[in-house]
C-alpha cells in the first residue's frame, strides 16, 4: 500500500480507502460487511469512510462493530464520518451548530469511538451562515471528537469561504474535501479546485471513482439484479450514468485494459490514482472478491505511462480546459 498526505496536514491516508456508501445495510450485512473490510485492512488500507446518513446510521454501527470484533488498535486506522442529514427532525439536518455537535456525538456512539479522524460537511447548507458551521467544526476538533475537518461536494467558492472565516476568526480551518471525481465526471476537481491545492493545501478524499460501477463495464449488456444501480431507493442513478455514448467508452476502455493485462475497474481506479491532488480513492464493494480486485489497482496506476495515459484521454474526450492566461 501506497500512502499519502491529506492535503497538507501530516496525515497519512492510504492510496486506497474503502467506504461504506450503499453496501453496509442496504446491499450486504454485517458478515460480509466484515469480510470485505478484513481484505482491505490486510491489504494495508488504514482509512475507512462512512456517514450519519448511510442507511439511516446502520452503517456506522455495523462499521463500530466490526472494528470492536476484529480488534483492530485504534491509532491504526482513520475513520470519518460526514453530518448533514441525521433524521427528519427540523434540527436533524443541515449544518447548525446544534446539529453538527448532535450528529457528530450520535456518530461516534454508532461508531463506538471516541473520535473520529475526519468528520465532513457532507453538503453545503444555505440556511446556516458560513461562521456559525465553522465555530462548530473547529470545536469538535478543539474538544478531541476529530481531528480534522472537511467538506464534501462544496464549491470552490464555498470552500474559500469557509478558509478565510477560519483564518480571520482565528479558528481551525478545513483541510479536505470529498468530491466525487471519475474518468466521467473531472471539472471540479482538475479545474475548479485547482487553485485550492497550492493556496491552502486541500486534500481530496474522492467518491465514486468508479462512477457508480459504470466504469466496471457490468452496465454495458443491462443492470444486473444485485448491482448497485438496481438497489431500492438508488434509481436516481440510472437517470445520469446509463448513457449509450459512456458505454461505447467504456468497451473501448477496456481494450486499453487488456493490453495492461488488467480489469477495467482497476484501469479506472489507477487513473484516478495518477491524479496528484488526488489523496485517497474510496472504494466501495459488496462482494470479497471485488475488494481483493480493487487493491491491485496501485500496480496498474504505476503501469500507465504517458502513451496510455494520451491513449485513454483520446478515448474520454473530455479533458477540461486549463484555467486561461489571457496575458498570452
Amino acid at each position: 500500500m501506497e500512502y499519502r498526505r491529506l492535503g497538507r496536514s501530516g496525515l497519512k491516508v492510504s492510496a486506497l480507502s474503502y467506504g461504506s456508501w450503499v453496501t453496509f445495510g442496504d446491499q450486504i450485512d454485517t458478515d460480509r460487511a466484515a469480510e470485505c473490510m478484513q481484505i482491505a485492512y490486510d491489504h494495508g488500507v488504514n482509512f475507512f469512510d462512512n456517514a450519519e446518513a448511510y442507511a439511516g446510521g446502520q452503517s456506522e454501527t455495523m462499521m463500530g462493530e466490526i472494528i470492536q470484533e476484529k480488534g483492530w488498535d485504534r491509532s491504526d486506522l482513520v475513520l470519518s464520518t460526514k453530518i448533514f442529514w441525521g433524521g427528519d427532525g427540523p434540527n436533524d439536518q443541515g449544518l447548525s451548530r446544534k446539529h453538527v455537535i448532535e450528529g457528530t456525538m450520535a456518530a461516534l456512539d454508532r461508531l463506538q469511538t471516541d473520535y473520529v479522524d475526519l468528520v465532513y460537511c457532507h453538503r453545503p447548507d444555505v440556511e446556516t451562515p458560513v461562521e456559525e458551521t465553522v465555530r462548530a467544526m473547529s470545536y469538535l476538533v478543539n474538544q478531541g471528537f476529530a481531528h480534522y475537518w472537511g467538506t464534501s461536494e462544496w464549491s470552490a467558492q464555498q470552500i474559500r469561504h469557509a478558509y478565510e472565516v477560519a483564518r480571520r476568526e482565528h479558528l481551525v480551518p478545513p483541510t479536505m474535501e470529498q468530491p466525487q471525481y471519475n474518468m466521467f465526471h473531472r471539472e471540479r476537481v482538475e479545474r475548479e479546485y485547482s487553485f485550492l491545492y497550492d493556496d491552502m493545501g486541500l486534500g481530496t478524499t474522492i467518491w465514486s471513482p468508479l462512477a457508480s460501477g459504470f466504469l466496471t463495464g457490468k452496465y454495458n449488456d443491462g443492470i444486473p439484479e444485485d448491482s448497485r444501480l438496481a438497489t431500492e431507493g438508488y434509481e436516481w442513478l440510472q437517470d445520469h450514468v446509463l448513457l449509450e455514448k459512456r458505454i461505447e467508452k467504456v468497451k473501448k476502455l477496456a481494450d486499453v485494459a487488456d493490453a495492461l493485462g488488467c480489469t477495467t475497474a482497476q484501469l479506472a481506479l489507477g487513473w484516478c490514482l495518477q491524479n496528484p491532488n488526488v489523496s485517497t480513492v474510496i472504494t466501495g464493494a459488496s462482494k470479497p472478491h471485488q475488494v481483493e480486485e480493487n487493491m491491485q489497482a496501485l500496480d496498474v496506476a504505476r503501469a500507465l505511462d504517458d502513451d496510455t495515459m494520451d491513449r485513454i484521454e483520446s478515448i474520454l474526450d473530455n479533458e477540461p480546459s486549463p484555467m486561461p492566461n489571457h496575458r498570452e
